[in-house]
This record gives structure tokens, C-alpha cells and sequence, in this order.
């Protein structure tokens, strides 16, 4: 049996599917192929549970004809938009289909009114495929390094002067978005609690608030942002000793290794 789960982003989003991909992996034993935007391949193009990675920069034809050649038996579809409709149509494979709450999320987010079911999202995730006796394991997240993105904690650390290797703080301080960010001065007042070192996990766009938390900041604090790919900010993750991270595809990859 050959499967195609379809998730073309985001970083935490695809992150939630891993349960749905190591479930159905294990529990059907069968040929899993994941499709998903080209900038987000490096999430699960380790993931011993995949046969092979598909992506697509922006447009379904660059992908379609390739799909068409698997002949899957089922396509997955935990995205639910145009592009995986489209997927859908062209492959004219049975598909099951993730149920979105757009208009419960409409509903809480505009009139706070909550008509939000009290269920996880990988629990929701898993009900998609649960007509292929597919069922939660109860395993939580996964996330797999590559051995070539692996970061040497001590020698980062000699680097930066230290005769030792510290417990440190990942705080990670990127989001996509501007609400689901912690304002500078929060963080600035959140490092000055603490007392071991504390790296700042982001990307290029956030180099400059991290110069700013640094120079206002009374502990010890070292910017990573932008210095490392994604795959090596998670290594720093899951090295860590604890990690405070706002709403971002981080935090589930933090919450993937268990971390506190």
C-alpha cells in the first residue's frame, strides 16, 4: 500500500502531522511519501517513517505529473486548501481529508465566542485517518536532526569563551507573527530572572532585537539568531536545559524532544 499525506506548511504545523506519519507508518506498514513546500523539505526529509519527500515551490503542475507516475492507493490530505484539492482532483485517488474549524476559529478570534472542540489538533490530526484502523499511539511529537546539522555544544561554548560547558536557557524569540511574539522589554525582564547562560534562538530577522535584549539585559545572553539553519536551532533546543519559546514552530519542535 502506498500513501501520500499531504502538508505543504508550516514549520509547527507539519511538526503536529509527525504523529499521523509514524502511526500510519507502524500500524499499515506501508510506502509513505509526504508532500510539502520546498523551503519546509528539511523538516521531515530525516524522518525514518518517510519513503520519500515531494515539494513544490508554488504552483501543483511542477508536482502533479511525478505524483500521477506513484499511483498512490490513498492520498492524505491534512492541509485542506486549493493547492491540496487540486492535488486531490489530479490523482483522482481516494483521499481522506483533515476537517478544518476556519469558522470556529472566525467565531473565537473576532466575537470570542469559543465553539472550539476540546480536542488536541493531533488528535484531530489522527481522526483523518482513523477509517484505516489508524490510532494514537500516544508517543507525542517527533523531530530528527541530521547528523550533518548536529551542534557541538562544548565547542560553541569554547567559542565563547568558557572553560566548560554550561546548562544553558534556549529562549527562542521568533514568531511569524507580531501577536504571537513577546514584546522586547518582556523578554529583556524574563532574562534578567535567570541565572545560567541563555542563547536566543531565531532567524536573520531577529538579529537586531537580539542585540537589543543583549545590551539591555543584565544576564549573560547569546545571540544564535540567524547564525544557524533550522535543523542546527533545534539542535540547540534539544540541547538545552530549559526552553521558553514564543508561539512558534520552535515550540513544538521543543515539545518534540520533551523539553521544559
Amino acid at each position: 500500500m502506498k500513501i501520500l499525506i499531504i502538508r505543504l506548511s508550516s514549520i509547527g504545523d507539519i511538526v503536529l502531522t509527525t504523529p499521523v506519519i509514524r502511526c500510519l507508518k507502524l500500524q499499515t506498514n506501508c510506502e509513505l511519501h509526504f508532500l510539502t513546500k520546498k523551503s519546509f523539505q528539511g523538516i521531515v526529509a530525516t524522518n525514518p517513517y518517510i519513503s520519500k519527500v515531494h515539494t513544490i515551490e508554488k504552483q501543483v503542475k511542477e508536482i502533479l505529473p511525478v505524483l500521477q507516475q506513484e499511483n498512490f492507493d490513498y492520498v492524505i490530505d491534512l492541509h485542506k486548501n486549493w493547492r491540496s484539492w487540486r492535488i486531490k482532483l489530479g490523482l483522482r485517488k481516494k483521499n481522506f481529508t483533515f476537517r478544518k474549524l476556519n469558522w470556529e476559529k472566525w467565531l473565537m478570534v473576532n466575537l470570542k465566542i469559543n465553539r472550539l472542540p476540546n480536542i488536541h489538533i493531533v488528535n484531530r490530526y489522527l481522526a483523518t485517518v482513523d477509517s484505516l484502523g489508524v490510532k494514537n499511539d500516544e508517543k507525542g511529537l517527533d523531530y530528527f536532526i541530521p547528523e550533518k546539522d548536529v551542534v557541538n555544544i562544548a565547542d560553541f561554548f569554547a567559542n565563547h569563551g568558557f572553560l566548560s560547558t554550561p546548562p544553558y536557557l534556549a529562549f527562542v524569540i521568533g514568531a511569524a507573527h507580531a501577536t504571537k511574539r513577546l514584546p522586547t522589554p518582556k523578554i529583556i525582564d524574563i532574562c534578567d530572572l535567570i541565572s545560567v547562560p541563555i542563547l536566543l534562538i531565531g532567524g536573520p530577522n531577529d538579529a537586531v532585537e537580539a542585540v537589543s535584549v543583549i545590551s539591555k539585559s543584565k544576564a549573560l545572553v547569546i545571540s544564535t539568531c540567524g547564525q544557524y539553519n533550522l535543523n542546527q536551532s533545534a539542535s540547540l533546543v534539544k540541547q538545552a536545559a530549559v526552553v521558553v519559546s514564543d508561539d512558534t514552530g520552535m515550540m513544538h519542535i521543543a515539545a518534540a524532544f520533551q523539553k521544559e
